[in-house]
């Protein structure tokens, strides 16, 4: 008797722990920003995406709270994988951060859908290319549950126009441009 009170103890408490990270995960998630995210608008060559990108903007999310002066570098591993290398500077000290991952190609036919993992194998996340600049100057990145976007591009400080032309071309996409945070390059 005593042996089975103990299980159902521990199983409540097992329960109990479950839902609680469980909800965690959902109310720590940022807001939906698009309910009807597109696919992606032109394919990406792979060659041609590899580099470092500056974040000119993106929809705060916990992982990125507080960091300006954000980059991204991508180059091609001999496996095939894609390795990533995303840097900041914390807004409030000044500390440098750095986080490594890997990226895989999803969808071959287009090159514009990538499977991320920044916290090794068990979780994946998509990264989608939504649309990219014909000369891959600049790239709006997203994925299908509309919580995160982020706006890239190959020069940390590009013209006036061509930021108010990428803020206009996210409104297109369905997004909404004043959910996004505005990334410090100074």
């Amino acid at each position: 008797m005593k042996q089975s009170t103990a299980i159902t103890i521990a199983t409540g408490v097992a329960a109990a722990a479950l839902g609680g990270l469980f909800l965690y995960s959902r109310t720590s998630r940022p807001p939906v920003i698009n309910r009807r995210v597109p696919e992606p608008a032109k394919p990406v060559d792979l060659a041609r995406y590899l580099g470092t990108w500056f974040e000119l903007a993106r929809h705060e999310n916990r992982f990125q709270k507080g960091l300006d002066a954000v980059t991204a570098d991508y180059s091609l591993e001999p496996s095939g994988r894609i390795r990533i290398v995303n840097k900041g500077r914390r807004r409030q000290t000044g500390e440098s951060v750095a986080a490594q991952g890997h990226a895989v190609v999803a969808d071959e036919a287009t090159g514009a859908k990538l499977k991320v993992s920044f916290f090794g194998p068990l979780y994946t996340g998509d990264y989608w290319i939504l649309d990219r600049g014909e000369d891959y100057d600049w790239s709006i990145v997203g994925e299908p549950s509309g919580r995160y976007l982020w706006l890239l591009s190959r020069d940390a400080q590009p013209a006036a126009a061509v930021t108010q032309a990428l803020l206009e071309r996210v409104e297109a996409l369905g997004y909404d441009r004043w959910a996004l945070r505005i990334t410090s390059q100074g």
